[in-house]
């Protein structure tokens, strides 16, 4: 962690591919405005896997931190010089802290963040779940209900090659995951939590199977905002956890560990989202 006085100029960003569309530096530099950090910088940057090790190369000490979105969150593993066990348990790391001692040590905070967010809905352990599709954040999706989950999560996915690995990551984190065709998805919507980490429009057809006493829904989306999903979902009554409320609460997280200011300002943080969001 780093621990640094108000007026050193320091520098964060975000890097991925695409990246135009991140609303991390409209969180980051919300946080760094609450926080005093007036001499902070936070910028974002079209970085490949193919560019990512150069780019890594000329970080010079007035750097403090990096956040990685897709394809970036396993590609750099390699170039740190360690990472947290929440990281390496779905080996994801989409937080690079750069320590005082020169050491680039990577984390994960989607998880925590997600716990966060459900946390803040009223959600702090549910019996079982339902989790829609098979990428990478549903395996992020898997370790935070490794944490709050007591029973079976059932995984709603369209190929078998995607069923096995989500058992496989199941075994790894200690859940008990079965698997379903994505046809049969309506019937996730039977859990109290249903965690759903499909592209825009995936889900769109699963709204007529929304019931009339729905649980949690928690739908990573952000940009468009409400999906038909979570609007559907709102309309019954059900509590429903939205995407910028996982960005916004892994994002506090990472301005945490990058400038060693803790707490960091959530609600600055969210209302600079929104505003952002409603201008798009």
């Amino acid at each position: 962690m780093n621990s640094v006085a108000a007026t050193e100029a320091r520098r964060a960003a975000v890097l991925g591919s695409p990246i135009a569309h991140s609303l991390s530096p409209v969180l980051h530099r919300a946080a760094y405005a609450a926080l005093g950090l007036s001499d902070w910088s936070y910028d974002r940057f079209e970085v490949t896997e193919a560019d990512l090790a150069a780019f890594m190369e000329r970080l010079d000490p007035s750097w403090a931190g990096l956040s990685l979105t897709m394809p970036l969150k396993r590609a750099v593993i390699p170039l740190l010089d360690g990472i947290s066990d929440t990281a390496a348990s779905v080996e994801a790391v989409n937080t690079v802290v750069l320590t005082d001692d020169g050491r680039r040590v990577g984390d994960n905070t989607d998880i925590p963040g997600m716990i966060a967010a459900l946390r803040e809905r009223g959600v702090e352990k549910v019996e079982y779940a339902a989790v829609l599709g098979a990428g990478a954040t549903a395996s992020s999706a898997l370790a935070a209900l490794s944490r709050i989950c007591t029973g079976p999560v059932t995984a709603y996915v369209r190929t078998h090659t995607r069923a096995e690995e989500m058992r496989g990551w199941g075994e790894r984190l200690g859940v008990e995951v079965h698997t379903a065709d994505w046809a049969e998805a309506g019937h996730a919507f039977d859990a109290p939590l249903v965690i759903a980490t499909t592209p825009a429009g995936a889900t769109d057809p699963l709204v007529p199977y929304v019931p009339e006493r729905p649980g949690t829904l928690f739908d990573v989306l952000y940009d468009p905002w409400p999906t038909p999903l979570a609007a559907a979902w709102a309309e019954q009554g059900g509590a429903v956890v939205g995407g910028l409320d996982l960005l916004v609460h892994q994002a506090v997280l990472q301005v945490e560990q990058m400038t060693g200011r803790s707490p960091a300002p959530l609600a600055a943080m969210r209302a600079a989202g929104e505003a952002a969001l409603a201008a798009r």
